[in-house]
């Protein structure tokens, strides 16, 4: 009996901490993080502000762990990309693997409902003047991002460094647009370009980012 009175009080715990992630998650996706409000959060999750600090301390401690809760998934899928890539003989073939790799996880944020307003908050975290003081890009995504130039660095050695970086923020730059776009490329387009559709954006963009990146004959 006494193991069943200490689950429960834990599992509805765990419950509150996750109804104030997801809330949180929308709420900075949809205002960002200074026009968003312990206040505003609470409400959402429906609990007390009291349990907002004592799960995150502060608004910094829970911006900073939706992105904890969210960002290994997208570090392990760029990971497991450039794995495969490292085993591609091909360099054609190769460059295709590694573009992937960085094109991938983060199409499959704006696809996935779950991680919907994720995308959206990662998009305003790698543009916000702010995020350097944050240090979450810094800490989570530069490893993987130092990995992904890397393997195109070797993937084309004739290219700079310059270019390489010039590569791999241009893959980052369309992804985040395409993150947090509110429906202008369906609208531009008469429902033709749909970024919900995962694998047609993917070939789209895949085949578009190649033909600028692959050398020139």
């Amino acid at each position: 009996m006494r193991a069943l009175r200490t689950a429960a009080p834990e599992k509805e715990d765990r419950s509150s901490r996750d109804r104030i992630l997801t809330a949180a998650e929308e709420a900075f996706a949809r205002r960002g993080f200074d026009a968003t409000s312990i206040r505003e959060v609470a409400r959402g999750a429906d609990v007390p502000m009291a349990l907002v600090s004592y799960h995150f301390s502060n608004k910094e401690g829970l911006y900073r762990a939706i992105f904890e809760a969210r960002t290994p998934s997208v570090v392990e899928q760029r990971a497991a990309g450039l794995a495969l890539a490292d085993l591609e003989p091909d360099p054609r073939r190769k460059l295709d693997l590694i573009v992937k790799s960085a094109l991938v996880p983060m199409l499959r944020l704006r696809a996935t409902e779950h991680s919907s307003h994720f995308g959206t908050l990662l998009a305003r975290e790698v543009s916000d003047p702010s995020s350097m003081e944050r240090g979450i890009v810094r800490d989570m995504l530069d490893p993987v991002a130092e990995a992904v130039t890397k393997s195109l660095a070797e993937a084309l050695p004739d290219c700079s460094k310059a270019r390489i970086h010039w590569i791999y923020q241009i893959l980052i730059g369309a992804m985040v647009y395409i993150m947090g776009d509110a429906g202008r490329i369906r609208r531009l387009s008469d429902g033709e370009a749909d970024p919900e559709d995962s694998d047609a954006t993917l070939d789209h963009v895949l085949t578009i980012m190649l033909d600028g990146i692959r050398p020139r004959p």
